[in-house]
C-alpha cells in the first residue's frame, strides 16, 4: 500500500468534461501542484453520496485558500457516472475521475474485493499530494468514516 512520502505510481484516469472524454497521465496531473484526492468505494451510494462527497463540496474554498491547486474524487466507476453523480452533487469545483477497471487503485494497493456487491472497488481515503509525494494519506478501517472527510483534511492543512 502507498504511504507518506511514496511518490504516486504512474496511471492513467478518465474523466468527462464538457462532453469530452478526457484521459489524465497521472504524473502531470499531479505535477507541480498540491492536490486533494479522495477516494468513495462508489458513486452515489450512501455515505459517499450523503457525506463524503457533499463535504469536500462545501469545503472546496477553504482547501483552496489553504493552498490546494485541485480536489481530485476517485473512484473505480466509469467516466460516465462520476459525471453525472459530480453534476448531481453540485461539484463543480471538484474533478470527478474515473478508474474504470480500477488499475490504478490497484497501484495504490487500496483496492478491496467487494465480490458479487461490486467486484474490486477502492477503501474509503483521503491524500494529500505535493508535485506528486504523499506528504499525508488517511485511509479509513472498514465500515468507517472519520479520517478521510473534508474536515480531517482541513485540521492536517
Amino acid at each position: 500500500m502507498i504511504k507518506q512520502n511514496d511518490v504516486m505510481p504512474v496511471g492513467q484516469l478518465q474523466e468527462l468534461k464538457n462532453g469530452e472524454m478526457l484521459t489524465h497521465n497521472t504524473a502531470e496531473l499531479f505535477a507541480n501542484k498540491k492536490v486533494v484526492l479522495f477516494a468513495v468505494p462508489g458513486a452515489f451510494t450512501p455515505t459517499c453520496s450523503v457525506s463524503h462527497l457533499p463535504g469536500y463540496v462545501v469545503s472546496a474554498d477553504e482547501l483552496k485558500a489553504k493552498g490546494i491547486d485541485q480536489i481530485i474524487c476517485l473512484s473505480v466507476n466509469d467516466a460516465f457516472v462520476m459525471s453525472e453523480w459530480g453534476k448531481s452533487q453540485n461539484a463543480e469545483n471538484i474533478s470527478m475521475l474515473a478508474d474504470g477497471d480500477g488499475s490504478y487503485t490497484k497501484a495504490l494497493g487500496l483496492e478491496m474485493d467487494t465480490a458479487g456487491f461490486g467486484g474490486i472497488r477502492s477503501q474509503r481515503y483521503a491524500m494529500i499530494i505535493n508535485n506528486g509525494e504523499v506528504t499525508n494519506l488517511h485511509v479509513e478501517k472498514p465500515k468507517e468514516f472519520e479520517v478521510s472527510n473534508a474536515e480531517s483534511i482541513l485540521n492536517t492543512l
